[in-house]
């Protein structure tokens, strides 16, 4: 499944004003549950749990939270800058302003080992991530990775 086919407007969200990992799992989760029609504690717990089994801040100032969600009925992604980095628990030590997090049914692994490659490459061009780290609004930020992806 491609990113482009996944990308809705309605989950992407940029400049939020977050300031813990915490807090960014949970809006993740209230904004994705009501796209997958699903209870965002189940999204949330998800989430949390995939970060306990190590962190998805992947380097570079981004985070790729992802999980598989039983209650879910297709796939969605966040995609999420913020106005002020956060700590991630990176494996580079550096904090995380652009969060591209994707949550899946059971039944799509393939598709979501697939879609998170193309993600972590996207997260390998610096001219990329710049242009993502420029927009000042939702609708910015959404133009903005339609046109990379």
């Amino acid at each position: 499944m491609s990113l482009k086919s996944l990308l809705k407007a309605e989950l992407v969200l940029a400049k939020q004003d977050i300031v813990s990992k915490k807090r960014v799992l949970e809006s993740i989760a209230d904004v994705a549950s009501n796209r997958l029609h699903c209870n965002n504690e189940a999204v949330y717990d998800a989430l949390l749990g995939r970060e306990k089994l190590g962190s998805t801040g992947i380097g570079n100032g981004i985070a790729i939270p992802h999980c598989r969600l039983e209650s879910a009925n297709h796939t969605a992604i966040v995609v999420m800058s913020l106005q002020t980095p956060i700590d991630f628990d990176s494996i580079d030590k550096r904090a995380v302003d652009l969060i591209f997090a994707l949550i899946v049914p059971p039944n799509e692994c393939d598709q979501h080992l697939a879609t998170l490659a193309q993600i972590a490459e996207l997260a390998q061009s610096p001219e990329a991530l710049g242009k993502l780290r420029t927009a000042q609004t939702s609708e910015d930020l959404f133009n903005i990775f339609d046109s990379l992806i």
